[in-house]
């Protein structure tokens, strides 16, 4: 069943409009392509203006499509070999991120990425994307492999935040993602990471630290969720709407403030609508920078990475 969400309403009733006239055509053999012509130029008009305007709210609502690719669909498009490496080495194997020596046209890279899982079963076996201390240590674990082999790493950021529970507090998850941010600064091969869904809080930015940080067109970056920054000022989820606005939290937002490094533009209609298109615009983006970033020495990209993010915000003496 296809999901719909408020704002795609005039779509959803012009594409019911046209099937309805097909079927009128199929049944009474007369040639009704006009009508049908014009509801299709008028779909494609709606289309374009409710997808080209779009509110922060609106932009989140896309970010969570259930049809949205996920970091092993992704894997599966872009990659022409995958091998999936497991564990942290100390706790165990967190499922709520996967990661593995992979080629993209020949190119050896690391792919670490956030995983939700498409249905109840798998998103419960993926922890809803929402990963705990270990799968933090697992992502290092697998950087500092790249490094040591000289292997680009390629991250995907697709989290509603790293997962709050109490026994992930006890196993450090705040030193965990600490960690990952201070070595991730440093390391001594290329690092491109992509926010392809959402990117919450410190459960994002504990893979987010790289030369290049690029965000699809419809997904959002932020310290917290709309809904948890309603609820936090306004005691309710009922103003979402609002805070989304508030946070800034969009793709465009985010360059506009210096805080990324480009936009990958979707499909219109979202990510959902044509995978293997959005696959490719990734592909062409990130062999493009690998290329790009090869060409400095290793002392030199970890300077450029500190000092792009040294550079980040405001300081008011």
């Amino acid at each position: 069943m296809q999901t719909t969400f408020d704002f795609e309403k005039p779509i959803a009733d012009l594409q019911t409009q046209i099937e309805k006239v097909l079927q009128v055509q199929e049944k009474t053999k007369v040639d009704m392509s006009a009508t049908i012509n014009e509801l299709e130029t008028k779909l494609e008009q709606t289309k374009k203006d409710i997808y080209s305007n779009m509110s922060g709210w609106q932009k989140v609502q896309m970010s969570r499509h259930p049809d949205r690719p996920q970091t092993s669909d992704y894997i599966e498009m872009l990659c022409e070999e995958f091998i999936e490496l497991h564990g942290d080495r100390t706790v165990k194997d967190d499922k709520a991120i996967i990661g593995g020596i992979a080629s993209i046209d020949g190119q050896a890279v690391m792919v670490i990425g956030h995983q939700k899982g498409k249905n109840t079963k798998e998103r419960q076996y993926r922890n809803f994307g929402m990963a705990n201390p270990e799968g933090y240590r697992k992502a290092l674990r697998l950087m500092k492999m790249a490094e040591k082999f000289n292997r680009p790493i390629v991250t995907f950021i697709d989290t509603m935040g790293a997962y709050p529970g109490l026994e992930a507090e006890e196993r450090g998850q705040g030193e965990a993602i600490a960690r990952n941010l201070l070595e991730m600064s440093v390391l001594t091969v290329p690092v491109i990471c992509v926010v392809i869904g959402e990117g919450a809080s410190g459960g994002a930015l504990g893979i987010g630290v790289g030369d290049r940080v690029y965000m699809l067109q419809n997904t959002w970056y932020s310290v917290i969720s709309p809904e948890s920054c309603s609820s936090i000022l306004y005691r309710s989820w009922d103003q979402k709407e609002k805070a989304a606005d508030s946070l800034k939290l969009t793709a465009e937002d985010m360059l506009k403030n210096g805080l990324i490094d480009g936009i990958i533009e979707e499909p219109v209609g979202g990510a959902n609508q044509d995978p293997a298109a959005t696959a490719h615009s990734l592909k062409t983006k990130i062999l493009a920078d690998i290329q790009e970033l090869k060409l400095k020495d290793a002392e030199t990209l970890v300077n450029d990475r500190i000092a792009k993010f040294s550079n980040m915000g405001v300081v008011v003496e």
